[in-house]
């Protein structure tokens, strides 16, 4: 009796095992694996799943992460339609769809640019064992921005010579380019761009973890510039250009005695779009102003 019991238990160990594994594989969840965002604009990212155990009565928790930080979890309560996140929620972060539905889309509002990265998205069905699933694969979001450029400086002194440094930002990486006083192309060393990376970088190509904003930043130096000349700072990707251009007044013989500092600088900067044009034309004549309001005889 005792050996045809044993067969019999071992007989239906096979089965019990496979309807608790069905349980797990029983989660449908469906996600896109990429979403393409403008910076400043808002972005969906998708997220729909379905259960045979789920019950419209059920509670629902639902959370987002990226990488390996949660930014963003809400609870929806047997009877009610609304998902209640906590005070302390980012407000960039809000569920888009409805978990009743079994739509968890995430909205992230003025996307920025270290908002890209790898996304994943998870559900519970609080006091049911082995309900809760979440996305192994997950989506990456790629943040794309125009180039900017942030600055644009002089560094140097007539003992050492004068080069010039442009700073830029944007998604892709810009290529950054420097046209002389008669419109040629010049050579500049690039000094700040993210090792391995060319013009259109793998954004968020890490599953764990977010976009660096080293990722995005580029700079560029220009040697042996001449004070009388002016020089322009090129930044381009698919997205659009932004030139700004330095012209480096040459020295003065006389001085203030004792007086030292940098040469005057008067700087130039243009962009495509309306906007742009008009943003530039402040920033014209605000350095402008600031250059020619000090002293003369400080620099030399």
């Amino acid at each position: 009796m005792d050996g045809c019991l044993l067969a019999t238990v071992l007989s239906l160990l096979p089965a019990f095992l496979g309807a608790q594994g069905s349980a797990d594989d029983s989660w449908s969840m469906t996600v896109p694996p990429e979403v393409r965002a403008t910076e400043g604009y808002p972005v969906v990212l998708p997220c729909s799943f379905s259960h045979p155990n789920h019950t419209p009565h059920s509670s629902l928790l639902v959370a987002w992460r990226q990488g390996t930080t949660r930014l963003f979890h809400c609870t929806t309560h047997a009877g009610q339609q609304a998902c209640e996140a906590s005070p302390q929620q980012d407000p960039r972060y809000r569920l888009q769809g409805n978990p009743r539905e079994h739509d968890l889309s995430l909205r992230i509002n003025s996307a920025a640019l270290q908002d890209g990265g790898r996304y994943y998205c998870r559900v519970e069905v609080p006091g049911h064992k082995h309900a809760s699933y979440e996305d192994r694969m997950g989506t990456l979001l790629r943040v794309e921005a125009p180039p900017r450029i942030l600055s644009l400086s002089v560094q140097g002194s007539e003992d050492s010579g004068f080069r010039a440094q442009c700073e830029v930002e944007g998604s892709p990486l810009p290529d950054i380019q420097w046209v002389s006083p008669d419109h040629l192309l010049l050579e500049g060393l690039e000094v700040g761009r993210p090792p391995g990376q060319g013009s259109s970088p793998s954004q968020g190509s890490s599953p764990s973890q977010g976009s660096s904003p080293s990722r995005h930043h580029a700079v560029s130096q220009l040697p042996d510039i001449r004070p009388g000349q002016q020089y322009t700072c090129s930044a381009t990707n698919p997205l659009g250009r932004e030139q700004a251009t330095l012209y480096l007044l040459p020295p003065r013989r006389e001085a203030c005695p004792g007086a030292t500092g940098p040469p005057l600088l008067l700087l130039l900067s243009l962009s495509l779009g309306a906007k742009a044009l008009l943003l530039g034309g402040v920033g014209v004549w605000a350095v402008q102003g600031r250059a020619s309001s000090g002293p003369i005889c400080r620099w030399r």
